[in-house]
């Protein structure tokens, strides 16, 4: 009986931690899509090819992921240094960003629009899921 006992309250204690995570994990997820949302406007393919000419395109990834293929007509401005030099964007201008997926780009559309950027966007799926033009580097 004891041995019973001490598997099922084993098995409470794990059901319980589990749960946490779980729920620790969705609510992680639901503020990361309000901040997204709150701060950008998320584009499937099709209307992010329609605006990039009159837009700043972005690529958030680090520069050697740039290098190995990215969007046609995108800087590389990896997030770590878009903290340091985003005063070099227009705030004018439409802000078209992305990532590997869009876990950067919310962060960095958060950081932008608390400091003044209100044209952003962010490709939905970011460059995984991106079917139209790229370029990659000679070397």
């Amino acid at each position: 009986m004891i041995v019973i006992l001490g598997v099922s309250q084993g098995l409470l204690i794990f059901n319980t931690v589990i749960i946490i995570l779980l729920l620790v994990w969705l609510l992680t997820w639901l503020f990361q899509y309000w901040r997204r949302n709150h701060y950008a406007t998320v584009l499937d393919e099709d209307e992010f090819q329609k605006g990039i000419r009159k837009a700043q395109v972005i690529d958030l990834r680090q520069e050697n992921e740039f290098k190995a293929g990215h969007i046609l007509g995108a800087r590389n401005l990896p997030y770590i240094y878009l903290r340091q030099q985003y005063g070099e964007l227009r705030p004018d201008l439409p802000v078209y960003m992305y990532d590997q997926g869009m876990a950067i780009s919310t962060q960095a559309a958060a950081f932008l629009g608390k400091h003044g950027y209100h044209k952003l966007y962010i490709l939905k799926g970011g460059y995984n899921s991106w079917d139209g033009k790229t370029k990659k580097a000679k070397y």
